[in-house]
């Protein structure tokens, strides 16, 4: 406990992993959130005047080592949990809502705050300060400071409720996922597996004392099998097993615990006077209402389902001439998919991996960043790593001051939840003088490398490794003066721009010229390959399109003013789907009961996000276009947009960017839907 206690005696005061001891954690966060209390109490009961900075920027520092220790936590259960974790979680996450809502629901410290805001118009503040002063009144308003003694009580229980549940659905959600295995002892039951996909598996049969494959949930493992396998009857049970996790008749089913979430949320938010929690959540967010949120949907909706009508029967028919199914069903999608693909562009995503080595991408990557931001990254074997898949970079500006440390974890295994996630240890800020420079992570999920061959990656692996990068780079550019507007802390339908405007340099030839040579001979992807990529990168964009569009309708729908009405949670899901449904339906999967998004992760109201951050990054990629993809002025205005964190409204932020606001065409353009 000591260690996590005491500032850390590491370089930059990184994460000393291999000293601390797990089981100490809830001790621990116990200590911290002592301290922190007396802070708290401190600040509200200040004899001095009210201020900006006795008040609310004294505020925003507080519990700095209760919010270190709880990242720390936070992020190891996320990327190398066990049971003591799990266990531990389940009592630390409503220890820490206790604590905020106590914070909320302290009359002595929001009488200060609210003295400090009615002055705001005869004050000076810069834009940062202003925001934070803002953001502060409003987040206790907007969580219970002005309800009755009774009100808040309530309040107090449900957010503990919810805090509880979140961590349980993430339980069961892994807990489900990790007890499929499809082991395959005959040769011919992975036929059409590429050699890789099939040693892949051999391994994993290995590993656990067993002949023959091993096909798991794990997304590299089911991905592969769905794609390539020929063995039919076994994809259905693939694919009935991914999507049927949480709605099974087991101990981790999770539809009680998916009602749980949505009625809580929307109790909440009425006895905030909120008329649903989509309300209350987007009330912050740049698309404001729900209203707002639903005609954008429904507006993308209308391009999106022409095209993807008309793909899904075109792919059905080359699915008879190949001699497959009469009807297509969802476990043919992938399958038929590269199929057509290759027809169509003479281009097999698997053969492509050989030019994508993961520690070659990466370099590349780097390497691409540096002539954007003027970042370097140096691998420091010093700094501790908690898993020894780990490595940990130094990041520096080109004048050599420290950026950011840098943490990458890429290959599954127990105890790693599935996906892929940029997270920080700790965040930047600036406090008497110091500027305290961010520790950012990024986690992933790739096949592992084999014995004769290293990490290879698909080209939608690359891109997924540029996405979380995106992320982590609005981390370790972050300039600001307060933690909780440093980086990412922006409107959440803000916060995909950075990362989805990164994946736009996978699809360029002078960005794959970097990154993009055989492992083996080191010859530069093919051009025509190249021009394949990004002919192919609109390929069957209509049923993906549609795809997301349904996620975000599904997410509204579990968060409007009749969340209260829903009693089925398998009912309700096929009503609201039926409009965007291709296929026919499978009676045994449900996508509410696994949408760890929406119940476990923080995009509950706002999974509409990525579309509308796939707005903006369209439109502000087209400006990159515009004037060359490593033009240094555009790229100089991107990364201040990108320092800023949230110390502007992100509306503002984007029209200082691009000098007018974002429009929807270059999106619909780049998906080939218009």
């Amino acid at each position: 406990m000591d260690e996590l206690l005491q500032d850390f005696q590491t370089p930059f005061g990184t994460v000393p992993f291999s000293r601390i001891d797990n089981s100490q954690f809830s001790s621990a966060v116990d200590t911290a959130l002592r301290i922190a209390q007396e802070e708290i109490h401190t600040i509200a009961n200040l004899k001095d005047q009210p201020s900006f900075e006795n008040t609310i920027a004294a505020l925003d520092f507080s519990g700095q080592r209760l919010g270190q220790i709880s990242r720390i936590f936070f992020n190891l259960n996320s990327a190398e949990t066990n049971d003591d974790l799990q266990s531990q979680a389940a009592q630390i996450g409503p220890k820490l809502t206790a604590f905020q809502n106590d914070i909320i629901m302290n009359p002595q410290l929001f009488e200060r705050i609210k003295t400090v805001y009615m002055e705001r118009k005869r004050c000076d503040y810069n834009s940062e300060e202003y925001i934070l002063l803002e953001k502060t009144f409003k987040r206790f308003v907007r969580n219970g400071a002005l309800l009755s003694e009774d009100q808040q009580n309530r309040l107090r229980n449900i957010d503990n409720q919810l805090s509880q549940a979140a961590i349980e659905f993430g339980r069961r959600v892994l807990a489900d996922n990790n007890s499929f295995e499809l082991h395959l002892t005959k040769d011919e039951e992975v036929d059409g597996l590429p050699e890789r996909a099939k040693q892949s598996a051999a391994n994993k049969a290995k590993k656990v004392g067993k002949k023959g494959y091993l096909i798991t949930l794990d997304y590299p493992s089911y991905r592969a099998f769905m794609t390539y396998a020929t063995d039919r009857t076994l994809r259905e049970k693939l694919y009935t097993a991914y999507g049927a996790q949480g709605v099974q008749a087991n101990e981790n089913n999770t539809e009680d615990l998916v009602l749980k979430i949505s009625g809580l949320r929307l109790e909440r938010s009425k006895l905030l006077g909120y008329q649903s929690y989509a309300h209350f959540v987007l009330e912050n967010r740049m698309a404001e209402t729900p209203e707002k949120v639903i005609d954008f949907l429904n507006t993308l909706k209308s391009y999106a389902q022409p095209a993807a009508q008309k793909e899904f029967k075109d792919l059905s028919e080359f699915a008879r001439e190949q001699n497959g199914p009469e009807e297509l069903q969802s476990w043919d999608f992938a399958f038929y998919s590269e199929k057509l693909k290759q027809k169509l562009f003479d281009f097999d995503s698997e053969s492509i991996k050989p030019f994508f080595p993961l520690d070659q991408v990466v370099q590349g990557l780097f390497n691409i960043i540096g002539r954007l931001y003027d970042l370097h990254f140096v691998e420091n074997t010093n700094i501790d790593i908690y898993h020894k898949d780990v490595k940990a970079y130094e990041v520096r500006y080109g004048n050599g001051s420290l950026a950011a440390i840098l943490y990458t974890d890429f290959f599954p295994r127990t105890g790693k939840r599935a996906g892929a996630w940029a997270t920080t240890y700790q965040t930047q800020f600036r406090l008497k003088g110091a500027d305290h420079r961010p520790h950012a992570s990024v986690v992933c999920n790739f096949s592992e490398p084999s014995i004769d061959q290293p990490a290879l990656l698909s080209f939608r692996e690359v891109t997924t490794l540029f996405h979380e990068f995106g992320h982590a780079l609005h981390n370790m550019l972050a300039e600001t003066r307060f933690p909780s507007l440093s980086g990412t802390s922006v409107a959440w339908d803000f916060v995909e721009l950075p990362s989805q405007i990164f994946e736009n340099w996978c699809y360029e030839p002078e960005a794959l010229a970097i990154f993009a040579k055989h492992y083996q001979t080191g010859a530069d992807l093919p051009l025509d390959m190249v021009d394949k990529i990004k002919a192919s990168g609109n390929f069957l964009e209509g049923i993906q399109f549609l795809r997301q569009l349904s996620l975000a309708t599904l997410d509204m729908s579990w968060h409007s003013e009749d969340a209260q009405q829903i009693h089925s949670v398998k009912m309700h899901e096929n009503t609201i789907l039926k409009d965007f449904t291709l296929f026919p339906q499978v009676e045994e999967t449900c996508t509410s009961t696994s949408f760890s998004h929406i119940f476990q992760g923080g995009y509950a109201a706002g999974y509409y996000s990525y579309k509308w951050a796939e707005v903006l990054d369209a439109d502000a990629y087209d400006y990159f276009k515009s004037e060359g993809i490593f033009n240094p002025e555009i790229a100089h205005k991107f990364k201040t947009l990108l320092s800023k964190g949230g110390t502007e409204k992100s509306a503002k932020l984007y029209l200082d960017f691009r000098g007018r606001s974002p429009k929807t065409v270059p999106l619909l353009k780049r998906a080939g839907l218009v």
